[in-house]
């Protein structure tokens, strides 16, 4: 592999221009492409025409991959036992095995977070029995907006740990899929256990 340096030049596909022009490396600050951060200073090939990115050379993967990782921080959470239990029946009620769990929370946190259901019960749940309990288990969640959505719920429903969050969703897990098996939450997990399976 050729390391390439500030200032060097060859040609490139440039997508703006539609052409192959001349690319100048430079360390420029690059989003992602979802617009959900950036990388800083970071090497990429610069079109001479249209001062666009348009080459991310080798060199660079390993700092854009450092900064994917840190964006994508997981979210820890322990919570009782029984818990997990209730994620694994919901996963059967899905049909699935365990390793669907973090689909339904992260399906859960993202419908509340963005109103596409209502969170007004989350602090209700927190003070049912089945709330209650030592937390001896641990749930990780990573996502790209796992953070920043468990942040915007704990703003909607004023509960301020992490982990009571997670309780309450799991409760409205338990209440929606296992408990009453709702259909419509039911099927769009169906639906997203078919496109991940």
């Amino acid at each position: 592999m050729d390391i390439l340096k500030v200032g060097d030049q060859e040609k490139g596909a440039c997508e703006k221009c539609a052409a192959f022009v001349t690319v100048t490396y430079q360390l420029r600050d690059v989003p992602f492409s979802d617009g959900c951060g950036l990388v800083k200073q970071v090497l990429v090939g610069v079109c001479e025409q249209c001062d666009q990115v348009c080459v991310l050379p080798q060199q660079s993967t390993p700092v854009v991959k450092r900064a994917l990782e840190k964006q994508r921080k997981p979210v820890e959470s322990r919570v009782p036992a029984h818990m997990v239990d209730i994620l694994n029946l919901a996963s059967v009620e899905v049909g699935c095995g365990t390793e669907f769990i973090p689909y339904i929370v992260k399906y859960y946190l993202h419908a509340l977070a963005s109103r596409k259901m209502s969170a007004k019960r989350l602090p209700g749940y927190l003070t049912t029995d089945l709330a209650k309990g030592k937390a001896e288990k641990r749930i990780s969640l990573k996502g790209q907006h796992v953070v920043e959505e468990v942040s915007e719920l704990k703003a909607l429903t004023q509960i301020e740990s992490t982990s009571d969050l997670i309780r309450g969703v799991i409760l409205k897990i338990n209440d929606d899929i296992v408990q009453n098996k709702r259909l419509k939450p039911l099927n769009e997990l169906r639906g997203i256990a078919a496109a991940v399976g």
